[in-house]
C-alpha cells in the first residue's frame, strides 16, 4: 500500500465519516421516527441513561446550548414523559432531570438496535480489525477527551 500523506488521509476521513454518520443515522431512524426523538434529544436521554440524573446547566454545557435552549429541549421530553424535573429542596433555582421508566425503556430499546446494526455490520469484518478499529477508537476518544477537558472555561 502506497504512503499516505497526513493531508490525504484527514481528506479521506472527511469524505468516509460524513458517510458513516448518515448509513447509521439512517438505520436508526426508524426507532427515532416511531417515538418523534430528534437527535439533540436521544444524546440527552443516553446521557441521563448513563449518568442517572443532571442539572439543567450541565446538560446545557454538555450540549453546548445555553440554558434557555436546553429548557426548550427538555420541555418536549417531559411533555412526551421520557424524563421528570427534580427540583432542589433547599434552592428550588436548582433543577435537575431524570429518566422517566419510558424514557428508560425507550433508551434500552434504542441502544439494543444499535447493538444488532453493530453486531450485523461488523460481523463482516474480522474479528482482528473489529479489535484493530475498536483500539484506535479507543485512542481518538482518548484525545478528544483530553482536549475536551484542556479546553474548558
Amino acid at each position: 500500500m502506497p504512503q499516505l500523506s497526513l493531508s490525504d488521509f484527514a481528506d479521506r476521513i472527511n469524505q468516509i465519516m460524513p458517510l458513516l454518520a448518515k448509513e447509521f443515522a439512517r438505520m436508526q431512524m426508524k426507532e427515532l421516527c416511531r417515538d418523534k426523538i430528534t437527535l439533540p434529544q436521544l444524546l440527552i436521554l443516553d446521557f441521563l441513561h448513563k449518568e442517572g440524573e443532571s442539572k439543567m446547566s450541565y446538560l446545557a454545557h454538555f450540549m453546548s446550548v445555553t440554558t434557555a435552549a436546553m429548557t426548550g429541549i427538555v420541555d418536549r421530553l417531559v411533555r412526551e414523559g421520557y424524563i421528570k424535573r427534580i427540583y432542589e429542596p433547599q434552592d428550588r433555582r436548582i433543577i435537575k432531570v431524570r429518566l422517566t421508566t419510558r424514557g428508560n425503556e425507550l433508551i434500552e430499546n434504542i441502544n439494543e438496535q444499535k447493538r444488532r446494526l453493530i453486531i450485523r455490520i461488523f460481523g463482516r469484518i474480522s474479528e482482528r480489525d473489529r479489535r484493530e478499529y475498536l483500539r484506535i477508537l479507543t485512542q481518538i476518544k482518548e484525545i478528544l477527551s483530553k482536549e475536551g477537558r484542556e479546553n474548558k472555561p
